[in-house]
């Protein structure tokens, strides 16, 4: 199973206050935040065990603000605040403990999930003392230290079963958002983001029409879901992905999931089924229809003997046309019609040009290798790029890089489906 991990930013805004204060923001390194909220939460003195497990905490909370936008998609201009009622407490200009900014140095890069999830756990604490909380009791972990309690076991102790993700790769945050509106006939792994969240969302809000194949293409029932999703939350029912609806989708995904909470339905891995139809025809429709109208529409950017036709979803006289015109070109027998091997083969000839095809690493995996099982792999987390293979030939694939929210790599997604899968660096 492919290797998924959210990167960890190499620096974080704080707010200097309660989120809607005119408090001013500071931006650190994330190290250096770490060590800062360290120093200030924990005491330098308490054993090694407790100073770990404490870190860790820090970590895996303050990675989740960053792994859900909580604060940027309710359009804050900061990632975390100081403020403990919400955060955790940051001492602006402060001095790090030695024995700390090690251990920091040491774990700055490691977090804590829950088994088959994928985002950072929020890892709530408090004292232990004068505030109790679900979670971590920073003076009951130095108890469980002086108990000779490692620091995985005091961890689970608070928290279940958790596991330690190490030596997550560390990027710069950038906008989860795509960068230009998403509408119909809109392509790619951005377009999953949509189509998963607005499933999920649909859950919680009945009103929301689901999305009945999630397969990357902008057609007309994932304008439809998203017109709905607007009108419902107040938004402009244009039935395009602006900013202001792609963050009010990231924030009501992360409220409906729980994901910012200790107790997360938790995000798992999803894929896009792009195996072969069995036929298609005059009169066929759908998604499958889709997705061959878009390999055949950038097969005649470089073929000029294949006609461009629509991404309508509806197989009529220009898709024949496209197709005749294919299956002369690769010496396959000229029904019109679909079968196996032609979409093999127009799937193989996409693949061939994929390197100079932009939309190609966005939308469709990569390999030249026939199978009626493949899988296409989605990544996540900025610009993280995932790798899967194709269990029935063993071929190499992947489906480009993507943003926030948009981890969902696994196996074949049919209508309901979800496959937790665990991932790999953990301890």
């Amino acid at each position: 199973m492919p290797t998924v991990t959210p990167f960890i930013p190499q620096q974080i805004t704080v707010h200097l206050g309660a989120p809607s204060s005119n408090a001013p923001n500071v931006t650190v390194s994330f190290s250096d935040y770490v060590k800062n909220v360290a120093s200030s939460e924990i005491y330098p003195t308490w054993d090694e065990s407790a100073l770990r497990a404490n870190i860790l905490a820090i970590v895996s909370f303050a990675l989740n603000r960053v792994y859900t936008e909580f604060y940027r998609s309710r359009g804050y201009d900061f990632d975390i605040t100081n403020n403990t009622a919400y955060d955790q407490y940051f001492v602006n200009g402060r001095s790090f403990f030695d024995n700390i900014s090690r251990l920091v140095d040491e774990l700055f890069n490691d977090y804590l999930r829950r088994p088959g999830f994928v985002e950072p756990l929020a890892a709530k604490f408090c004292n232990g003392t004068t505030v109790t909380c679900e979670g971590l009791s920073q003076w009951g972990s130095q108890n469980l230290a002086l108990q000779g309690l490692n620091s995985d076991e005091i961890l689970r102790s608070y928290y279940g079963n958790v596991e330690t993700v190490v030596n997550a790769p560390i990027r710069g945050i950038s906008s989860s958002y795509p960068g230009s509106p998403l509408r119909l006939g809109s392509t790619g792994p951005s377009i999953v983001v949509i189509q998963v969240s607005l499933n999920r969302i649909a859950q919680s809000y009945p009103a929301i029409p689901k999305i009945p194949v999630v397969d990357g293409i902008y057609g007309s029932r994932t304008e439809a879901s998203v017109r709905t999703f607007q009108e419902v939350f107040g938004l402009t029912p244009d039935g395009i992905v602006g900013p202001a609806t792609w963050y009010a989708i990231v924030r009501l995904y992360t409220a409906v999931t729980s994901l910012s909470e200790l107790r997360s339905e938790g995000q798992q891995f999803y894929a896009v089924n792009w195996s072969p139809p069995g036929s298609l025809q005059i009169g066929s429709t759908g998604d499958k229809v889709r997705q061959l109208q878009y390999m055949l529409s950038v097969l005649s950017a470089y073929i000029p003997s294949i006609p461009p036709l629509d991404i309508d979803g509806i197989y009529g006289q220009s898709t024949r046309a496209a197709v005749l015109a294919a299956q002369r070109r690769f010496q396959l027998p000229e029904t019109g019609t679909v079968d196996t091997a032609t979409w093999n083969e127009i799937y193989d000839q996409y693949s061939g040009i994929e390197n100079t095809s932009l939309r190609s690493t966005e939308t469709f995996p990569t390999g030249s290798t026939r199978s009626s099982t493949a899988t296409s792999p989605v990544g996540n987390f900025r610009t993280n790029v995932v790798r899967s293979a194709i269990t029935t030939n063993s071929a190499a694939v992947n489906y480009a890089a993507t943003t926030t929210l948009t981890q969902f790599p696994g196996r074949n997604l049919s209508i309901g489906f979800q496959d937790p899968v665990r991932q790999e660096v953990v301890r």
